[in-house]
């Protein structure tokens, strides 16, 4: 009997406004066979540090957030900000 405890990042999702959105799955494996899986999901903000996020992530942040897309979400908080 073989236990392995496997994390991926199976989803990555980009909205529009280049909030990036993926989700961690952990399996566990007995001999090849599934015996649970959980999922986690995490959220990551236009130019927010990128320390610790895996490296699929982060090629993919480095790919959507653009200065245009970065100027438009800094931009939309701050209207946020004002409003409130």
């Amino acid at each position: 009997m073989s236990l392995t405890k496997t994390t991926t990042i199976d989803q990555i999702t980009v909205t529009e406004n280049g909030i990036v959105l993926y989700r961690e799955a952990t399996r566990i494996m007995e001999d090849g066979n599934e015996l649970s899986k959980t999922y986690h999901r995490s959220s990551l903000t236009p130019a927010q540090d990128l320390t610790g996020i895996p490296a699929n992530v982060v090629a993919i942040c480095n790919v959507a957030w653009t200065p245009e897309i970065i100027a438009a979400y800094q931009a939309q908080v701050a209207a946020q900000t004002q409003g409130a």
